[in-house]
Protein backbone atom coordinates (compact mmCIF):
# COMPACT_ATOMS: atom_id res chain seq x y z
CA UNK A 1 0.00 0.00 0.00
CA UNK A 2 1.72 3.26 -1.39
CA UNK A 3 -1.31 6.03 -1.63
CA UNK A 4 -1.18 9.46 -1.22
CA UNK A 5 -3.67 10.97 -2.54
CA UNK A 6 -6.42 8.81 -3.29
CA UNK A 7 -7.81 5.11 -3.30
CA UNK A 8 -10.48 3.99 -5.25
CA UNK A 9 -13.62 1.08 -3.08
CA UNK A 10 -12.39 -2.10 -4.50
CA UNK A 11 -8.53 -1.64 -4.03
CA UNK A 12 -9.22 -0.29 -0.63
CA UNK A 13 -11.70 -3.51 -0.24
CA UNK A 14 -8.92 -5.34 -1.32
CA UNK A 15 -6.58 -4.76 1.61
CA UNK A 16 -8.85 -4.60 4.28
CA UNK A 17 -7.15 -7.57 5.79
CA UNK A 18 -3.40 -5.80 6.21
CA UNK A 19 -2.14 -5.24 9.11
CA UNK A 20 -0.88 -1.72 8.60
CA UNK A 21 -4.17 -0.42 7.30
CA UNK A 22 -5.83 2.27 9.11
CA UNK A 23 -8.97 3.54 8.54
CA UNK A 24 -10.71 6.90 9.57
CA UNK A 25 -14.40 8.09 9.17
CA UNK A 26 -14.38 11.67 9.08
CA UNK A 27 -18.31 11.95 8.34
CA UNK A 28 -19.26 15.76 9.26
CA UNK A 29 -21.91 17.97 8.85
CA UNK A 30 -21.84 21.69 9.29
CA UNK A 31 -25.17 22.36 10.06
CA UNK A 32 -25.65 19.11 12.76
CA UNK A 33 -21.93 18.71 14.51
CA UNK A 34 -23.44 15.15 16.17
CA UNK A 35 -24.22 13.84 12.72
CA UNK A 36 -21.05 12.25 11.92
CA UNK A 37 -20.85 10.67 15.30
CA UNK A 38 -24.19 9.40 14.93
CA UNK A 39 -23.53 7.93 11.50
CA UNK A 40 -20.60 6.37 12.36
CA UNK A 41 -22.15 4.36 15.27
CA UNK A 42 -25.05 3.11 12.89
CA UNK A 43 -22.56 1.71 10.26
CA UNK A 44 -18.92 2.05 8.78
CA UNK A 45 -16.36 0.41 7.24
CA UNK A 46 -14.95 -2.67 9.09
CA UNK A 47 -12.23 -2.00 11.98
CA UNK A 48 -13.05 1.96 11.14
CA UNK A 49 -12.55 4.75 14.19
CA UNK A 50 -14.10 8.58 14.06
CA UNK A 51 -13.05 11.74 13.66
CA UNK A 52 -14.78 14.20 15.13
CA UNK A 53 -14.54 17.80 13.28
CA UNK A 54 -14.92 19.81 15.95
CA UNK A 55 -13.59 18.21 18.35
CA UNK A 56 -10.49 16.22 17.21
CA UNK A 57 -9.50 17.66 13.63
CA UNK A 58 -10.04 21.58 15.44
CA UNK A 59 -9.33 23.43 18.54
CA UNK A 60 -13.08 25.61 18.78
CA UNK A 61 -11.42 27.62 21.56
CA UNK A 62 -8.89 29.52 19.87
CA UNK A 63 -10.84 33.27 18.91
CA UNK A 64 -10.16 34.80 15.46
CA UNK A 65 -8.46 32.11 13.75
CA UNK A 66 -11.89 30.75 12.03
CA UNK A 67 -14.68 28.02 12.53
CA UNK A 68 -12.34 25.66 12.59
CA UNK A 69 -8.67 26.53 14.08
CA UNK A 70 -5.63 23.93 13.73
CA UNK A 71 -5.63 22.18 17.31
CA UNK A 72 -2.44 22.17 19.01
CA UNK A 73 0.67 19.67 17.34
CA UNK A 74 0.47 17.64 20.81
CA UNK A 75 -3.09 17.29 21.12
CA UNK A 76 -3.62 16.01 17.71
CA UNK A 77 -0.25 13.86 17.77
CA UNK A 78 -2.00 12.16 21.57
CA UNK A 79 -5.39 11.67 19.55
CA UNK A 80 -3.56 9.94 16.52
CA UNK A 81 -1.96 7.46 19.48
CA UNK A 82 -5.10 6.96 20.80
CA UNK A 83 -7.14 5.53 17.97
CA UNK A 84 -3.74 3.51 16.79
CA UNK A 85 -2.06 5.31 13.85
CA UNK A 86 1.70 5.50 13.82
CA UNK A 87 4.19 6.81 11.40
CA UNK A 88 4.46 3.23 9.70
CA UNK A 89 1.03 2.81 8.63
CA UNK A 90 -1.20 3.33 5.47
CA UNK A 91 -3.97 5.82 6.76
CA UNK A 92 -7.44 6.07 4.35
CA UNK A 93 -9.67 8.68 5.15
CA UNK A 94 -13.06 8.84 4.06
CA UNK A 95 -16.76 10.68 4.50
CA UNK A 96 -19.96 10.58 2.91
CA UNK A 97 -19.02 11.61 -0.06
CA UNK A 98 -16.85 13.44 -2.44
CA UNK A 99 -14.20 13.83 0.66
CA UNK A 100 -14.71 17.47 1.42
CA UNK A 101 -16.36 17.11 5.06
CA UNK A 102 -14.18 16.16 6.83
CA UNK A 103 -11.80 13.55 5.04
CA UNK A 104 -9.54 15.36 2.96
CA UNK A 105 -9.38 18.22 6.09
CA UNK A 106 -7.47 15.01 8.21
CA UNK A 107 -5.44 14.11 5.25
CA UNK A 108 -4.26 17.66 4.82
CA UNK A 109 -3.09 17.56 9.05
CA UNK A 110 -1.39 14.19 8.48
CA UNK A 111 0.68 15.53 5.74
CA UNK A 112 1.29 18.85 8.03
CA UNK A 113 2.64 15.74 10.27
CA UNK A 114 5.21 14.91 7.22
CA UNK A 115 3.04 11.33 7.40
CA UNK A 116 2.73 10.54 3.37
CA UNK A 117 1.21 7.47 3.28
CA UNK A 118 -2.47 8.62 3.82
CA UNK A 119 -5.25 8.99 0.85
CA UNK A 120 -8.39 9.66 0.71
CA UNK A 121 -11.43 7.21 -0.37
CA UNK A 122 -12.66 8.43 -3.80
CA UNK A 123 -16.50 8.88 -3.32
CA UNK A 124 -16.12 8.19 0.02
CA UNK A 125 -19.23 5.94 2.03
CA UNK A 126 -20.92 6.54 -0.94
CA UNK A 127 -19.09 4.36 -3.41
CA UNK A 128 -18.28 1.75 -0.75
CA UNK A 129 -21.88 1.06 -0.88
CA UNK A 130 -22.42 1.61 -4.51
CA UNK A 131 -19.87 -1.18 -4.85
CA UNK A 132 -21.67 -3.42 -2.11
CA UNK A 133 -18.72 -3.60 0.04
CA UNK A 134 -19.01 -4.76 3.66
CA UNK A 135 -19.87 -2.32 6.70
CA UNK A 136 -20.59 -2.71 10.37
CA UNK A 137 -21.74 -0.68 13.48
CA UNK A 138 -19.31 -2.97 15.59
CA UNK A 139 -16.23 -1.29 16.71
CA UNK A 140 -12.76 -3.08 16.15
CA UNK A 141 -10.23 -0.18 16.67
CA UNK A 142 -6.27 -0.96 16.51
CA UNK A 143 -4.24 -1.28 19.70
CA UNK A 144 -3.50 2.62 21.38
CA UNK A 145 0.05 3.37 20.01
CA UNK A 146 2.35 6.04 21.91
CA UNK A 147 1.60 10.08 20.82
CA UNK A 148 3.14 10.68 17.17
CA UNK A 149 6.42 11.70 17.13
CA UNK A 150 5.98 14.99 14.82
CA UNK A 151 5.17 18.39 14.78
CA UNK A 152 3.03 20.63 12.45
CA UNK A 153 5.07 21.86 9.80
CA UNK A 154 3.82 25.46 10.68
CA UNK A 155 5.90 26.74 7.53
CA UNK A 156 3.27 25.14 5.37
CA UNK A 157 0.35 26.68 6.97
CA UNK A 158 -0.76 30.23 5.58
CA UNK A 159 -1.26 32.63 8.08
CA UNK A 160 -3.32 36.01 8.04
CA UNK A 161 -0.07 37.91 7.60
CA UNK A 162 0.54 36.64 4.42
CA UNK A 163 -2.54 36.78 2.81
CA UNK A 164 -3.27 40.65 3.91
CA UNK A 165 0.39 40.85 2.06
CA UNK A 166 -0.38 38.83 -1.28
CA UNK A 167 -4.02 41.20 -1.28
CA UNK A 168 -2.19 43.80 -1.87
CA UNK A 169 0.12 42.40 -4.49
CA UNK A 170 -0.51 42.41 -8.45
CA UNK A 171 -0.87 38.49 -8.32
CA UNK A 172 -2.05 37.47 -5.12
CA UNK A 173 -2.14 34.05 -5.81
CA UNK A 174 -4.93 33.24 -3.31
CA UNK A 175 -7.66 30.63 -4.36
CA UNK A 176 -11.12 30.25 -2.69
CA UNK A 177 -12.44 26.68 -2.66
CA UNK A 178 -16.54 27.96 -1.52
CA UNK A 179 -19.26 28.22 -4.38
CA UNK A 180 -19.55 31.29 -6.68
CA UNK A 181 -22.23 32.98 -4.90
CA UNK A 182 -20.78 32.63 -1.72
CA UNK A 183 -17.48 34.29 -3.22
CA UNK A 184 -19.08 37.09 -4.65
CA UNK A 185 -21.04 38.14 -1.67
CA UNK A 186 -24.46 37.42 -3.02
CA UNK A 187 -25.88 34.75 -0.19
CA UNK A 188 -23.40 33.89 2.83
CA UNK A 189 -25.21 31.28 4.62
CA UNK A 190 -22.85 30.25 7.19
CA UNK A 191 -20.70 33.85 8.10
CA UNK A 192 -21.49 37.32 9.38
CA UNK A 193 -19.95 38.64 5.84
CA UNK A 194 -19.96 37.84 2.57
CA UNK A 195 -17.64 38.14 0.13
CA UNK A 196 -13.84 37.44 -0.27
CA UNK A 197 -10.51 38.72 0.07
CA UNK A 198 -9.63 41.19 -2.44
CA UNK A 199 -7.87 39.72 -5.52
CA UNK A 200 -8.47 36.14 -4.33
CA UNK A 201 -9.83 33.98 -8.12
CA UNK A 202 -12.40 31.55 -7.36
CA UNK A 203 -11.92 28.15 -8.03
CA UNK A 204 -15.04 26.19 -5.94
CA UNK A 205 -14.11 22.70 -4.84
CA UNK A 206 -17.15 21.53 -6.95
CA UNK A 207 -15.52 21.71 -9.60
CA UNK A 208 -13.17 19.05 -9.09
CA UNK A 209 -15.38 16.42 -9.20
CA UNK A 210 -17.35 14.03 -11.39
CA UNK A 211 -20.15 11.79 -10.10
CA UNK A 212 -19.05 12.37 -6.31
CA UNK A 213 -15.53 11.37 -7.29
CA UNK A 214 -12.22 13.33 -8.72
CA UNK A 215 -11.56 13.86 -11.86
CA UNK A 216 -8.98 11.85 -13.68
CA UNK A 217 -5.64 13.95 -13.06
CA UNK A 218 -4.26 14.80 -16.20
CA UNK A 219 -8.01 16.89 -16.56
CA UNK A 220 -7.59 18.25 -13.31
CA UNK A 221 -4.15 19.13 -14.28
CA UNK A 222 -5.02 20.92 -17.52
CA UNK A 223 -8.00 23.37 -15.57
CA UNK A 224 -5.74 23.95 -12.98
CA UNK A 225 -2.76 25.11 -14.59
CA UNK A 226 -5.21 27.15 -16.80
CA UNK A 227 -6.46 29.10 -12.86
CA UNK A 228 -2.61 29.51 -11.75
CA UNK A 229 -1.91 31.11 -15.49
CA UNK A 230 2.01 30.49 -15.03
CA UNK A 231 2.28 30.55 -11.10
CA UNK A 232 3.97 27.99 -9.63
CA UNK A 233 1.52 25.57 -7.38
CA UNK A 234 4.23 26.21 -4.09
CA UNK A 235 3.52 29.49 -4.65
CA UNK A 236 -0.68 28.84 -4.67
CA UNK A 237 -2.74 29.67 -1.47
CA UNK A 238 -5.78 28.46 -1.24
CA UNK A 239 -8.42 29.30 1.49
CA UNK A 240 -12.64 28.67 2.03
CA UNK A 241 -14.81 29.18 4.66
CA UNK A 242 -13.34 27.72 7.19
CA UNK A 243 -10.01 25.68 6.41
CA UNK A 244 -12.24 22.50 5.47
CA UNK A 245 -12.56 22.23 1.70
CA UNK A 246 -9.87 24.18 0.95
CA UNK A 247 -8.36 20.90 1.82
CA UNK A 248 -10.24 19.35 -0.74
CA UNK A 249 -8.73 21.92 -3.54
CA UNK A 250 -4.94 20.89 -2.09
CA UNK A 251 -5.80 17.48 -2.53
CA UNK A 252 -6.89 17.88 -6.24
CA UNK A 253 -3.75 20.08 -6.39
CA UNK A 254 -1.66 16.57 -5.51
CA UNK A 255 -3.82 14.52 -7.10
CA UNK A 256 -3.11 16.43 -10.72
CA UNK A 257 0.82 16.42 -9.63
CA UNK A 258 0.45 20.12 -8.90
CA UNK A 259 2.48 19.83 -5.65
CA UNK A 260 3.86 22.61 -2.99
CA UNK A 261 0.44 24.56 -2.50
CA UNK A 262 -0.68 25.66 0.74
CA UNK A 263 -3.47 26.08 3.04
CA UNK A 264 -4.65 29.13 4.64
CA UNK A 265 -5.97 28.16 7.87
CA UNK A 266 -8.35 30.40 9.37
CA UNK A 267 -9.75 31.03 5.88
CA UNK A 268 -12.65 33.59 5.25
CA UNK A 269 -14.10 32.64 8.81
CA UNK A 270 -10.67 33.54 10.44
CA UNK A 271 -10.26 36.75 7.56
CA UNK A 272 -13.61 38.65 8.54
CA UNK A 273 -12.70 38.14 12.80
CA UNK A 274 -11.26 41.65 12.63
CA UNK A 275 -13.67 44.20 11.04
CA UNK A 276 -10.31 46.25 9.64
CA UNK A 277 -9.55 43.51 6.76
CA UNK A 278 -10.98 44.78 3.43
CA UNK A 279 -13.32 42.61 1.86
CA UNK A 280 -14.49 42.71 -1.69
CA UNK A 281 -17.42 41.92 -3.27
CA UNK A 282 -18.09 41.49 -7.45
CA UNK A 283 -18.84 39.21 -9.84
CA UNK A 284 -15.22 38.92 -11.01
CA UNK A 285 -13.95 35.41 -10.05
Amino acid sequence: MEWTTLVDAPTLAAALQNPELRLVDARAALADPDAGRRAFAESHLPGAVHADLNRDLANLSRSGQGRHPLPDSDAFAAWLGHVGIAPQHQVVVYDAGDGSMAAARLWWMLRLLGHRPVAVLDGGLAAWRAAGLPETPLLAAAAPEPPYPAQFDQDAVVDVAEVLRRSTEATPGIFDARAAERFRGEVEPIDPVGGHVPGARNRPFALNLRDGQFKPADELRAELEALLQGLPARDAVLMCGSGVTACHLLLAFEHAGLHGARVYAGSWSGWISDPARPVERSAAS
